[in-house]
């Protein structure tokens, strides 16, 4: 693992670091034009046409946080325009995903019908559309099928003959865009710059590449959401007790609130806590979603130690199911397991004869990939390279088990499992403050720009104390050298001994302690030697 890592300087960590943006890093005043997409001026036209002749508009959105901002986007602008928008955030155990035959009833009356984050596989839906004579947009940043509904318009930057020129951005962007570019058509004069702060969280969460306007858009959107006037982030930062936001609290704090409500009971709870209008709303939707948080996060918990049980470690993409385990959280759970196993890992309910879940990638391998070779025995399939969805007929199981496992033979080399994000090898002697200015550059850190990763040969491990309620933490003196630094890893039950030597993984950071500042290793990973 070690013998291909370089050895590291402050000089060396800067070119790594740059090397990640080949555009340098751009602005918000090198956003595309809206009118790169493909049908969208076709698709403005249309919903203009709708506005000027009160027709009736549904739109359809999704439950996760995409879904979510996507949703409250569209929905916060035509409040601004004051044009009623009826609004749909599919069920996801009695509607299913996206726009689906089951919504039709629902959507039958209305004029036009307009997808967020969905659509750009609901062929049947589309028809169905078509059939009631009802107009549809399909607005979606998916892979594009081989069949495309037949829709009015279709926005997606994946789609051929889009002239966008950034594949990988998600559905709040897309949705972004269509109001950006109806605002301009109406002459409504709203500030859209403003809508970035929610724009920023479906990005991080929706694990985008922060690179090129990705990463222009969420700088952008921090900053407004560190000034926020809006009543859900003020609630949130009130609730987590912080002044300033950064693309971490998105990642691992606010995102996994915003999806608990669609993950076990219904995503509009998320939207109308986004789209609160005062403080005394905002407390009490996040009061819900919290406690929806936290039942997420026990359920969570009992089906990782249950699959945890099942797994061969020996494939080399992990497949497990069980029955009774909730669907709203599987694909947390194969989460969490690609990332014990460092493999790709699909986690699946079975109910009656159907098997039904999700799977989490690992690094490199592109687990869309591996599945898209077997859809010929799957009943529903769709996602992207790092995380998918499917059913399958629980009697072909095992032979998609198998399938996968010798197609990832040839797919994904065993490099691919090595962990691509750690930028070489560290002594302490360059653990300082200046190390921690020139990383800080680059934020914000995510997917396609994560933070910066270090490991540390030969560590003596100086003191070792325990901390937390369960004592699953350890808070940790290290000296590399003549060189000591603190550090802590969380969530783990390994024990060290004073005196011990190891090999440490880790990133930077600051701790503010009693108005001192110190640098702390957020240790992610021990590796005794000779292990």
């Amino acid at each position: 693992m070690t013998d291909s890592l370089p050895t590291l300087t402050p000089e060396c960590i800067f070119s790594l670091l740059s090397g990640r943006f080949e555009d340098s890093f751009l602005s918000l005043k090198d956003l595309p034009h809206p009118e790169e997409f493909k049908d969208m001026q076709k698709a403005v036209s249309r919903i203009q046409w709708a506005i000027e002749n009160r027709e009736r508009i549904m739109l359809i959105g999704d439950y996760d946080v995409d879904g979510v901002i996507s949703t409250s986007v569209m929905k916060l602008f035509f409040a601004s325009i004051a044009y009623p928008l009826e609004w749909i955030i599919p069920n996801r155990f009695r509607d299913g995903y996206g726009l689906s035959s089951t919504l039709i009833p629902r959507i039958k009356e209305a004029d036009l019908v307009i997808t967020v984050d969905n659509g750009i596989s609901a062929v049947e839906a589309a028809k169905a559309c078509r059939d009631l004579d009802i107009d549809l947009i399909i607005t979606d940043h998916h892979i594009v099928p081989k069949i495309v509904p037949d829709a009015y318009a279709i926005i997606n930057q994946k789609q051929k003959a889009c002239h966008f020129p950034y594949a990988e951005i998600c559905g709040a962007q897309i949705a972004w865009y269509l109001c950006t570019a109806l605002n301009q058509a109406l002459g409504s004069k709203i500030d859209m710059k403003a809508y970035l702060e929610l724009v920023a969280i479906a990005i991080v969460a929706d694990m985008m590449p922060l690179q090129h306007i990705n990463r222009a858009m969420v700088q952008a959107g921090i900053r407004l959401l560190n000034q926020s006037q809006r009543p859900c982030i003020k609630a949130f930062k009130e609730h987590s007790h912080k002044s300033a936001l950064t693309s971490e609290d998105i990642a691992f704090f606010l995102a996994p609130i915003l999806n608990s409500a669609g993950r076990l009971e219904d995503a509009s709870q998320a939207v109308d806590f986004v789209c609160s209008k005062n403080m005394y709303d905002a407390r009490v939707y996040l009061e819900q979603l919290i406690v929806l948080n936290e039942q997420r996060k026990a359920l969570e918990q009992e089906i990782t130690d249950e699959a945890m049980q099942k797994v061969d470690s020996s494939s080399k993409v992990i497949v497990v199911s069980s029955e009774g385990w909730h669907e709203g959280v599987v694909g947390i759970v194969a989460a969490r397991i690609a990332r014990k196993f460092e493999k790709p890992a699909i986690v699946l309910n079975q109910k009656e004869r159907l098997c039904k879940g999700s799977g989490r990638s690992f690094n490199g391998c592109d687990l869309f990939s591996l599945v898209d070779a077997q859809r010929g025995i799957l009943e529903k399939f769709g996602g992207h390279s790092a995380a998918i969805g499917l059913s399958i007929d629980a009697d072909r199981l095992e032979q998609f088990r198998e399938a996968l496992n010798r197609k990832a033979e040839a797919l994904c080399s065993q490099e691919a499992f090595v962990d691509p994000d750690i930028l070489g090898i560290l002594s302490f002697q360059h653990v300082e403050f200046p190390l921690l200015a020139l990383i800080a550059q680059f934020e914000p850190f995510g997917t396609g720009n994560s933070k910066a990763k270090f490991m540390t040969q030969n560590v003596e491990v100086l003191a070792v104390q325990k901390m937390g309620k369960e004592g699953n933490h350890l808070r940790l003196t290290l000296r590399e050298a003549d060189t000591i630094h603190q550090g802590v890893q969380f969530k783990t039950y390994e024990c060290y001994t004073p005196g011990e030597h190891v090999h440490i993984v880790y990133t930077l950071s600051e701790n503010h302690f009693r108005g001192n500042t110190t640098i702390q290793l957020m240790v992610e990973r021990i590796i005794r030697i000779g292990a």
